[in-house]
Parts: C-alpha cells; structure tokens; sequence
C-alpha cells in the first residue's frame, strides 16, 4: 500500500527570519530547512556570537543585532520565526510588523495567562500565527492519518501514548528548572497530538508527579483526555526509567474497528542519540489471522517535522491552502487542555468511602 505523509509544500518559498540561535535551531530548525530547501536569509540573537556561528555554518546571509535591526531589513513577504523562551513572546511579537506571517516555537506560554496574552497581541496586530507543534507532522504520524482518513482501520476508540523512558534533563537547562515541567514541557505534545485527531476533549483528568530523588517539579504524568463512552485517550509518561533500554518504551498507538496502527518514536529512546523508528499497521480481513506489516518511513520527528510546520504557513500565507492547522488559534485549545490538566492534578481525584 502506498502510504501518503510528506507535508505539502508551498510554491513560493518565502525567506526566513529566525529569532534565536538555540540548540533546537541549530538541531531541528536549521537541518529541516535546508533538507527543504528553503531560504532562511537572516538570524539574531541576544548573544549575536551564537547567531554568527550558526550563520557560518549553514550559511545565512545576514546576522543582525537585534529583532528591530532584523525587522527594518526584513522585505514584507518575509516569515519570523520565533524561537525564544516563551517569557519573551509577548516582547518580541510587538516588534515585528502588523499582518506579518510568524511561527512561534512551542509551548505557546510557560503558563494559560502567558498564551492569552500571546494570542491577544497575534490578534491585534492581525499575525498569520502558528505555532510549531511539529509532532503533527513526524512521519509516522502523517502515515498514520493517512491509513485513518481512508477508513482503513475504521472507527477510531482507542489512543494510547506511553513513553517509559530515561531522559536526560540536562540537555534542556532553560527549562529542566521550569515549575511546570512535564506537561507544559513535554507532554504538550501529545495532548496537541491528540486533539489533532480527536478535536477538544470534554473533560482532562491528569496526575503529575515529581521524582523523590530529583529536584525537577515533575517528570512522569497520566493524562486521560475525555471524548465520549467510546474513546479511551491516554498520555502515560515517565522519564525516569533509568534501568537500561531492556524494558524501556516510547510508542504511540492508534485502535480502530477494523485495524491497528503502532509507530515507535525512536528519538525518546537512548536520547539524544535516538533508536530507529518504526511504523507497522494491522488490518482486519476475513478468514484471515492478524498481520501486522512493517513500512520503512523516510525521515523521523527531528529534524523532518520540523519542515511541516514551516511549510503550512507558508502555503497559507501564499493562498494555496486556506488551512493553517497549527494556529493560534488552534493550538490555545491545546494550552487549555494543558491548564485543565494542572487544575485536575491540583484538586485530585473523588475520595472513597472508608467508613464502613
């Protein structure tokens, strides 16, 4: 079967302004363009020597000193992209143009408060905003919206992401101190995932808990996201499984009445080195026992994802698409969920009657 899961491209590759010169630009941003070909022209950052190397090394025409600097060159068809910490936001976004076209990294907002804000000022100066929740566009997961779009494994009730993983925080010291670590950090992006195939659940139950032996606020979470009497949707997280890869997973899983799909994200696994991914599916047949088939997948969710992001935006600025699935205005819905889950795990679950 031919699987269709390459994002659509746009026709006119718009130039890119990055703002910031972190280690996800350098590992995901950067790699993903150039796989894509697109033209990023220039870049700033608050330390300007680590925008200048990354400049060097992929070749960006112009280092600036600051945004206003950027925004003063940039010509009116350019794309901002914004990959700060999300305090600076706000800041940064009244800087660039009115009716400009900006991806912002994710989570949109270290707090609800912080993405209403985000989204009042996209609002007012009228932005063609996203968001980059690339995990929408990882291999795996566009093949599996494929196989589900076509009916092929029928009536979706069952959504299961497990992580049972070691992940090594220090690589993440701009917010391995972040209050609200897990969720807000990490789990984020399969609650976006989620609501990407499900749309908005009713409700959120969800506990988050910290590690006695670690100062971090919380690093394993289970998030159940409630759609009906049908559909269980689950995110069970733990990054603490620092017992060798024996036992160790990272999965997400799609059940439907007629088949099954199963990618493995290979990324999570011995991070940041990462295990090869793997995408199978089982289709139900008549008479015949369950097979599941293995499809070799090309590319993976760093640094591919990251070119599916981009590239939605540019096709809606240029009008060949009148979609921009990861939206402002999409994606506060997934920083409610977020909210929603904080709120549950601080009020807690209905206790039993113990009084007998």
């Amino acid at each position: 079967m031919e699987l269709i899961y390459k994002p659509k491209l746009p026709q006119e590759k718009h130039p890119i302004y990055i703002i910031g010169a972190g280690g996800i630009v350098k590992d995901a941003h950067l790699p993903a363009y150039k796989n894509a070909g697109f033209l990023v022209k220039g870049i700033t950052n608050r330390t300007k020597q680590r925008a200048t190397n990354l400049a060097n090394l992929y070749t960006i025409p112009n280092v600036y000193n600051n945004v206003k600097e950027m925004v003063a060159a940039a010509p009116n068809n350019a794309i901002y992209d914004l990959t700060l910490m999300p305090s600076q936001f706000v800041e940064t976004l009244e800087l660039l143009p009115n009716k400009a076209a900006v991806l912002i990294q994710k989570p949109m907002g270290d707090n609800y408060e912080q993405t209403l804000e985000i989204l009042k000022v996209c609002r007012r100066k009228e932005f063609k905003a996203a968001v980059n929740c690339q995990m929408r566009y990882a291999p795996y997961v566009m093949a599996s919206k494929y196989l589900i779009n076509k009916g092929l494994i029928g009536e979706l009730y069952d959504f299961e992401v497990r992580l049972t993983t070691h992940t090594p925080w220090e690589y993440f010291p701009n917010v391995v101190n972040h209050p609200r670590l897990e969720i807000q950090q990490h789990s984020i992006h399969y609650i976006d995932l989620i609501r990407s195939f499900l749309g908005n659940p009713g409700k959120v139950y969800s506990k988050t808990l910290r590690n006695p032996g670690k100062t971090m606020s919380s690093t394993r979470t289970t998030t159940i996201m409630d759609y009906n009497d049908t559909i269980r949707a689950i995110i069970n997280t733990n990054h603490d499984h620092n017992f060798g890869e024996k036992n160790q997973e990272s999965f997400i899983k799609w059940e439907g009445t007629k088949g099954a799909i199963k990618s493995r994200i290979g990324l999570l696994l011995d991070y940041p080195k990462g295990k090869p991914d793997l995408f199978q599916y089982c289709i139900l047949k008549e008479d015949e026992d369950p097979k599941w088939i293995e499809v070799e997948l090309e590319g993976s969710w760093f640094p591919d994802a990251f070119v599916g992001t981009m590239a939605s935006l540019m096709c809606y600025v240029e009008g060949s698409t009148k979609e921009l699935p990861t939206s402002v205005e999409d994606v506060v819905h997934s920083m409610a969920v977020v909210e929603a889950a904080y709120q549950s795990n601080n009020e807690g679950g209905a206790k039993p009657n113990y009084n007998i």
